[in-house]
């Protein structure tokens, strides 16, 4: 047993031997033979990998750092009150009563003096972009100046058409506007004695007619952004005529194109024809003619930086006198440059402009409707124009202006008499040519100065009390002439008081007036060319409006002028009207159809 026992024993240890001989035999014949490879690369931390401090660190106190407990006592005091505590009301602002909007309104009225007042206005939309309207108004006082030798009446009529269409990428208007305006070369010179056979032959009367044709149209996403076109003709009762054709296209160029921080730039193209022609000169029986081609580019570009707002620009013209074969080029600046000392509460600015501009028979009559149909027609050339000064607004109820200028102007307008042809007792020259109305010494003449000009404006408004609205502003003139005397009838101080009341029911206004002295001329009588200086006074001038809505559609007014009933004199010898007060009726409507 013991023998069979050893032999298997021997048996299975030679087995397993053989079995791991072979195995490491085979294993030794197909092993792989590796490699070591090394990989280098840059070490990139993460944020995992920084070390994090706790956000709420423990933070052991000695016992010298250690807090103290801090007790807190109450003394209560028993205190009488009388008040009690009104819940569910909130305060509310009162914004009035909003005002109806009408389309259409029709205003009648009459004053003192035989004094009509007409005014209509009516709209009619055909679409929701298209629309017509029409505005006639018309004013008539019969002599109102009183102790004049002449009649002093007076008439304004004025009718304006207007057609005004919206497109898909633009917007376009046109329309029509005609003028009569009648008045009188009433003012005679005081130092002449004018019989009354002479003052009988005068014949006073001027009237001025006006009519455009214009055109007005706005481009979207376009680089024309704006174009404009008119053409006017002017004449009077007296054979006078002129014709003046006006354009201009405003072009917008983005130049965020070329670099996103860049703002757009505008630029202004101007374009006019002025022909104007007198029948007579004052001084002789020959035509007068004026002509001027004009041509203009202005480029402006603002900006910012942080808060300094600048606008950078210039205007340039190329001017042709065709009557003289003349021509002009002119160069002027457009700068302004504004920081805000305190938002919305003081801003300062600074800057220099400067123009020119064309002097038409229309233009000086509309500041002077009795100056003569002899006028010669000049270019003012304002070189140059340095301003500064400050403005704001303090609470959003008190806003003011101040500002201070410098100016070189050449080819300055003032308005001086005319000297009278007669000499109180013939109404027909030496050459056997009759005078005609206003060549009795009551009509005015243009004179050109090159001047220095110092100006001093300010202007303050206040909006802080419940619907009252009143302000006050003053400017004062410093002339400095090469060759005139004086700034004929060029006042060196005036301002002007206002106010607005207006309630559900009421409404007022009043102004104030002040203009200070000024000077004229008064030519001695013929054949003495000599003139001396005359003074005219200043004035205060008292103006007042008012009225009543009976309902949204239906309101009274009444207007009250020259409350002091001052004969002051707007220019020499030119007396204006007296107190004046005029009463009417307004009615509004949506449509009369």
């Amino acid at each position: 047993m013991k023998n069979h026992l050893g032999l298997f024993v021997l048996f299975a240890v030679s087995i397993v031997n053989a079995q791991e001989k072979k195995a490491t035999e085979k294993v030794k014949d197909t092993i792989i033979k590796t490699e070591v490879v090394n990989v280098v690369t840059s070490y990139v931390p993460k944020i995992t990998d920084a070390f994090k401090i706790k956000q709420k660190p423990i933070i052991k106190h000695t016992k010298a750092s250690e807090k103290k407990a801090l007790e807190y006592k109450i003394f209560s005091v028993p205190v009488a009150s009388t008040f009690i505590p009104k819940s569910g009301v909130m305060k509310k602002v009162d914004l009035g009563k909003r005002e109806a909007l009408y389309a259409n309104y029709f205003s009648v009225g009459l004053g003192n003096t035989i004094t009509p007042f007409l005014e209509a206005f009516v709209r009619q939309s055909e679409s929701y972009d298209s629309e017509f309207s029409t505005h006639l108004k018309f004013l008539l006082s019969a002599d109102p100046v009183e102790k004049t030798a002449l009649s002093s009446t007076y008439y304004n009529l004025n009718l304006n058409l207007l057609y005004a269409q919206q497109e898909r990428y633009s917007n376009w208007k046109a329309g029509l506007n005609a003028e009569r305006n009648k008045y009188n070369w009433y003012g005679l010179p005081t130092n002449i004695a004018f019989t009354d056979a002479t003052v009988s032959a005068i014949e006073e009367e001027q009237a001025y007619n006006f009519f455009k044709v214009f055109g007005t149209i706005n481009f979207d996403e376009s680089y024309i952004e704006q174009a404009n076109g008119s053409v006017s003709f002017t004449s009077d009762v007296l054979s006078s005529s002129e014709f003046l054709i006006d354009g201009n296209v405003k072009f917008k160029f983005p130049l965020s194109e070329m670099y996103y921080q860049l703002n757009d730039l505008f630029i202004n193209t101007t374009i006019s024809y002025l022909g104007t022609k007198f029948d007579k000169n004052y001084q002789t029986q020959s035509e007068l003619k004026h002509s001027y081609f004009t041509f203009g580019l202005h480029p402006t570009y603002n900006f910012k930086v942080q808060d300094l707002a600048v606008k950078i620009g210039a205007k340039a013209y190329f001017s042709l006198d065709l009557e003289n074969s003349n021509n002009n080029f002119f160069v002027y600046p457009n700068v302004e440059v504004s920081y805000p000392i305190v938002h919305d509460f003081a801003n300062v600015f600074i800057g220099a402009s400067g123009d020119l501009e064309t002097n038409t028979y229309r233009s000086l009559a509309n500041k002077n409707p009795y100056i003569s149909p002899t006028q010669n027609l000049l270019q003012t050339n304002k070189k140059y124009n340095a301003f500064a000064g400050i403005r704001g607004k303090l609470d959003h109820q008190f806003s003011y202006n101040f500002k201070a200028s410098y100016a070189d102007v050449e080819n300055q307008q003032f308005f001086a008499l005319n000297q009278s042809k007669s000499n109180g007792n013939n109404i027909a020259g030496t050459n056997a040519f009759s005078f005609f109305g206003y060549d009795y010494g009551n009509s005015f003449n243009t004179e050109y100065d090159d001047i220095k000009l110092l100006t001093f404006f300010g202007e303050v408004a206040f909006d802080g009390i419940k619907n009252l609205s009143v302000g006050l502003n003053g400017q004062f003139n410093k002339y400095t002439l090469t060759n005139e005397l004086e700034p004929w009838n060029a006042p060196k101080m005036e301002g002007e008081i206002f106010g607005t009341y207006k309630t559900n029911k009421w409404f007022a206004g009043a102004n104030f007036f002040f203009v200070g002295e000024r000077k004229g001329k008064e030519y001695d009588v013929l054949p003495a060319q000599n003139f001396t200086t005359v003074s005219l006074d200043s004035y205060f001038d008292i103006n007042f409006n008012g009225g009543y809505h009976f309902s949204d559609s239906f309101s009274v007014f009444l207007n009250l002028n020259n409350l002091l009933n001052n004969s002051y004199q707007r220019f020499n010898n030119f007396n204006v009207q007296g107190f004046q007060a005029m009463g009417g009726l307004t009615w509004k409507f949506d449509t009369i159809f």
